[in-house]
């Protein structure tokens, strides 16, 4: 199914960029932030998805190339919805709305690094998604 079989130092890399991205999320479970603030402004999550940008073109044609890809989508998808929440918590009606979005795409943060992470320890590639 793929061209090439992925090196151990990028499978390495992989863990520890889901570890970077974790961590960010994990701060804002522990704190007065919210995981999806946490995540896509602490400097571990963003260091993280630099570091995916440069180092996807040495996972092409691995499994390691939709982990990559899921990593970046899932950092892009939670900023969009993020600067939708803030939109609509610009009306005061919103702020409920915008509070239960950010709490939700939260918590589909950590869902999809759990997911990523139980599928690298298994060697196997994230499905090709949307979302």
């Amino acid at each position: 199914m793929f061209k090439k079989e992925a090196a151990p130092g990028l499978i390495s890399l992989t863990y520890v960029i889901y570890g970077l991205h974790f961590f960010s999320a994990l701060t804002g479970v522990l704190s007065s932030a919210f995981i999806l603030t946490a995540f896509l402004t602490g400097w571990p999550s963003i260091i993280g998805v630099v570091l995916s940008y440069v180092k996807r073109s040495e996972v092409v044609d691995t499994y390691l190339q939709s982990h990559f890809d899921w990593l970046i989508r899932t950092f892009w998808y939670a900023l969009f919805w993020l600067i939708i929440s803030i939109l609509i918590a610009l009306t005061f009606f919103g702020i409920p709305i915008a509070f239960l979005m950010v709490v939700i795409t939260g918590l589909w943060v950590m869902y999809r690094i759990v997911r990523g992470v139980l599928n690298l320890l298994d060697k196997k590639p994230m499905p090709v998604d949307v979302a």
